[in-house]
Formats: C-alpha cells, sequence, structure tokens
C-alpha cells in the first residue's frame, strides 16, 4: 500500500512544528489544526504517493537511527491517525 497527502490539507511551518489546516468548502478549518514534532513532519514530508510503509521506516531509520521495529511502528501508528483525520488517502500498489 502507498500514501499520499490529501490535496486539502495545507502545511505551513512555524519554528520547529509543522502545522496542517484542512480545507472545507475553500477555507481553513481553524477548528482542527493538527501540530506535527519533529518525527512526525519528516514522515509527512515522505508521503508522497510512492513510498510504502516500509519505505518510509527505512527513511526514518537512516535519519534518526532508530531500529526498524521502531521505525515500521512510528510510520504506522502516524499514518493511522492521518487516516483518521482524512489528511492521507491509501493507494493500492500499482495505481
Amino acid at each position: 500500500m502507498r500514501y499520499e497527502q490529501d490535496p486539502l490539507i495545507v502545511t505551513r511551518k512555524i519554528g520547529s512544528e509543522l502545522i496542517l489546516i484542512p480545507v472545507r468548502q475553500n477555507v481553513g478549518d481553524l477548528q482542527y489544526l493538527y501540530t506535527l514534532n519533529g518525527v512526525a513532519s519528516y514522515i509527512w514530508e515522505l508521503i508522497d504517493g510512492g513510498r510504502t510503509v516500509e519505505d518510509m521506516a527505512q527513511a526514518l531509520i537512516k535519519k534518526y537511527e532508530v531500529e526498524a521495529p521502531q521505525a515500521e511502528a512510528d510510520v504506522v501508528e502516524f499514518l493511522a491517525q492521518m487516516k483518521e483525520i482524512g489528511a492521507v488517502v491509501e493507494r493500492p500498489e500499482g495505481d
């Protein structure tokens, strides 16, 4: 499975944090702002429609020098949270 960012999510970087703002009916929905820390921001940047969970976990391992099981768990948990709020879309392999 591959993942891509929902195009109706606007991002703004403030200091070391990334803010996600959903856009509904051409207006930023300020009732729902999501703040991402450094690791979450990095995973967010990796979500481009071309990477799998394994690809993103490998990138985390290289950047943060974490063990593979921890990197994969972090990616899976982050993607689940982003799917829950509608910020990412799953794409089957080959699409």
